[in-house]
């Protein structure tokens, strides 16, 4: 049974990491702001629904449990696309989650029921957020390295910080590390100029 499943999650990866521009859904946003030096943004984020887990007994444990809700543990045994990025909490969090984005397509109220009641669906309004952007292994050290730059950066634009921050990650275990995608994102209140009408078009892609 576990050698089944540790083959399709390696035959998923493989088909990913050659398809991943195409085939992989992420989280749709609208571009507001963005900085070259650091590499920053501000974004709008459309609602979505996560599928998410603790971790309490580590990442690992948290991705087995979510992969195997999407790779058909659920009461009508049914495979849901996987989508980018995994998203966790950031080391130190005592309640530290991870979450997969559930596709567009599905409806909270269409997702089949999970097998593992360890599996919890939480609806994520729209939201702006921070961003920080880098590429490499996603180490305890540079990871901490970037967060105190986006701190740093937040201090500096006045912004306010709303709830807790989250560790993205975009690509497979075995992409090459200058090609990885990572992203440290911030929940934010967003500044009065950066309210917009195309707010509302966002939040209904």
């Amino acid at each position: 049974m576990i050698k089944h499943f540790v083959t399709r999650i390696t035959i998923f990866f493989m088909g990913a990491a050659a398809i991943h521009a195409k085939a992989i859904e992420e989280p749709a946003y609208e571009l507001l702001k963005s900085w070259d030096d650091p590499t920053v943004e501000i974004r709008y984020y459309a609602p979505r629904v996560l599928a998410q887990t603790t971790m309490a007994a580590g990442e690992n444990s948290g991705f087995r449990i979510l992969a195997g809700y999407i790779f058909g543990g659920n009461a009508a045994e049914q495979e849901i696309a996987m989508t980018a990025p995994v998203q966790r909490s950031m080391k130190g969090n005592p309640d530290a989650t991870m979450a997969f984005m559930m596709p567009t397509k599905w409806r909270l109220d269409e997702l089949p029921e999970p097998d593992d009641e360890r599996v919890q669906f939480v609806a994520q309004p729209a939201y702006h957020a921070i961003v920080i952007r880098f590429s490499g292994r996603a180490t305890e050290e540079r990871v901490n390295e970037h967060w105190q730059t986006l701190l740093n950066f937040i201090d500096a634009q006045s912004l306010t910080m709303l709830g807790s921050p989250t560790m993205n990650q975009y690509d497979p275990p075995w992409t090459l590390p200058f090609l990885r995608r990572n992203e440290i994102i911030m929940p934010i209140e967003a500044p009065s100029e950066m309210l917009s009408s195309t707010e509302s078009s966002v939040s209904e892609s």
